[in-house]
C-alpha cells in the first residue's frame, strides 16, 4: 500500500511540470492575436438552420469553424472567404458568378451585423486590433478567385466598397486574369488584364492573395505590386512537391518584398494520395445527388454518405506533424517575419490531430517547444498578416 502511494505521488509530481507548461502555453496563446487567413465557412451561411453562433461538429456536418469553437481555440478572427468555383468563361458564366459572389458577401456582412456582439467587420488592421480589445471576433472578407469580375475590373471597386480587403486572381483552373497552379499554361502567368488587376488592387488598397496562382503568375504579382502580397493558404514544395505549393526560391522572393506565406493544413497538398477511380466516381455521384445542400438535415445526410465513402475507399491522411514540417521549414527559409498560419478550414483543410479551430493552441505549444519566443509566435499567428493588410492600405494612400 505504501509503495502504491509513493508511486502515485511520484507520478503526480512528474505531471506538475507538464501541467504548468500547458497553462503557460495557453496563456501565451491567449495573449497574442490569433488570425486565420482563410475560412471557407461562409459556404454554410446560406444553409437554412445553420448558425455560426451554435456549436457544431466535424463528424456531424463537416464544419470546422463556429463561434463557440473559436472561443475554445483562442481564435480572435479570420478572413472569411467569398469563394466562387471556376465556371464557363462566357458573359453568362461571369454574370452568374458575379451574382453568386454578391450574394455571398452580403451573407457575410449580414452575419456580422446580426451577431454584432460576437463579430465585427474589419476593414483595416486597426479595426481588427480594436475589435480584439473589445473582446469581439473580427471578420475580414476575401474574394477567392476573381472569376466573378469577368473582364470588368470596375467590379473590384464594388466588392471593395462591400468590405473585401483581400483578393486572389484565380483558383484551380485558369481564368481571364491568370494561370492556375493546377492548370496548363495559357497566359504565361498573368494575362494583360491580370496585370491591370494588380494595379487596381494596389490603387484600392486590396491585399493581393497569390494562393492557387501558378509560380509564374505569383512571381509577376510580387514584382508588379507596390505592396507586399500574401499566400493565404499554401504549402512548402520542398517538404512535399505539389503544384499548389511553392518552392524556396519563390518564397524568398515573396519575403524580400515584405510578403507572407500562410502555411495550410490541406492533406492532399502535404502527402501523396494514390488515385482511386472508384472513390472518385462515388464522390462525383454524391455531388450530383446533392449539388447544393440547402438545409442542415441535407448537410448531415451528405456528411453521413461521405463518411461511408471514406470508410469504403480509405485514403492516407496527413497529420499534425506533417503540418508542422511545412510550417517549420518555411520559418527556416524566410524567418518568423514572413510566415503565418491557415487551417484552410471548411474548404477541405484539416489533418489527423488538427481537425478544427479548437486545435489551434497545439500550434502555439509546438512552436514554444521548438524554441520560438512569444514575440515570434505573435508575428506568426497574426502580426505578419496584419502588417501586410496595413501595407496594402498604405499603398492605396500613395
Amino acid at each position: 500500500m505504501v509503495v502504491r502511494t509513493l508511486i502515485a505521488a511520484a507520478c503526480l509530481l512528474a505531471a506538475v511540470p507538464a501541467a504548468a507548461q500547458s497553462r503557460t502555453d495557453r496563456a501565451l496563446h491567449e495573449s497574442v492575436i490569433v488570425l486565420d487567413t482563410h475560412f471557407d465557412t461562409p459556404a454554410y451561411f446560406g444553409i437554412v438552420g445553420w448558425s455560426l453562433l451554435e456549436r457544431h461538429g466535424y463528424d456531424e456536418d463537416g464544419s470546422q469553424v463556429d463561434y463557440p469553437r473559436m472561443v475554445e481555440g483562442g481564435v480572435d478572427g479570420g478572413v472569411f472567404v467569398v469563394f466562387t468555383a471556376q465556371g464557363p468563361r462566357t458573359p453568362e458564366g461571369h454574370a452568374r458568378a458575379r451574382d453568386a459572389a454578391l450574394l455571398r458577401i452580403s451573407e457575410i456582412r449580414e452575419m456580422a451585423a446580426r451577431h454584432n456582439r460576437q463579430f465585427g467587420l474589419a476593414l483595416t488592421a486597426e479595426d481588427a486590433e480594436a475589435l480584439v480589445k473589445a473582446k469581439t471576433r473580427f471578420v475580414f472578407i476575401s474574394l477567392e478567385n476573381s472569376y466573378p469580375l469577368g473582364r470588368d475590373l470596375s467590379l473590384m471597386r464594388t466588392f471593395y466598397d462591400l468590405g473585401a480587403r483581400m483578393m486572389g486572381p484565380v483558383h484551380t483552373t485558369n481564368n481571364e486574369l491568370a494561370d492556375s497552379a493546377t492548370d496548363k499554361v495559357e497566359h504565361g502567368g498573368l494575362s494583360p488584364l491580370g496585370r491591370q488587376w494588380v494595379a487596381e488592387a494596389n490603387r484600392l488598397g486590396v491585399l493581393i492573395d497569390a494562393s492557387h496562382a501558378s509560380d509564374a503568375a505569383t512571381e509577376q504579382m510580387i514584382e508588379l505590386s507596390r505592396a507586399p502580397i500574401i499566400l493565404s493558404h499554401t504549402g512548402a514544395k520542398a517538404v512535399f512537391d505539389h503544384r499548389r505549393n511553392i518552392g524556396d526560391d519563390l518564397m524568398r522572393k515573396l519575403a524580400a518584398k515584405g510578403g507572407v506565406i500562410q502555411l495550410n493544413a490541406f492533406s492532399g497538398y502535404m502527402i501523396a494520395v494514390p488515385d482511386n477511380p472508384e472513390r472518385t466516381a462515388a464522390l462525383r455521384a454524391l455531388s450530383q445527388k446533392y449539388p447544393r445542400a440547402r438545409t442542415h438535415a441535407e448537410m448531415q445526410a451528405v456528411r453521413a454518405e461521405r463518411r461511408a465513402i471514406d470508410a469504403r475507399y480509405p485514403v492516407p491522411r496527413a497529420d499534425f506533424d506533417d503540418f508542422m514540417q511545412h510550417l517549420l521549414h518555411a520559418i527556416k527559409v524566410v524567418g518568423v517575419d514572413h510566415v503565418g498560419i491557415s487551417g484552410d478550414f471548411d474548404g477541405g483543410g484539416g489533418v489527423t490531430g488538427f481537425e478544427d479551430v479548437t486545435d489551434f493552441p497545439k500550434i502555439t505549444a509546438a512552436l514554444r517547444k521548438a524554441g520560438y519566443s512569444r514575440e515570434d509566435i505573435a508575428k506568426i499567428w497574426g502580426g505578419n498578416a496584419l502588417r501586410v493588410f496595413r501595407a496594402a492600405h498604405a499603398a492605396r494612400a500613395q
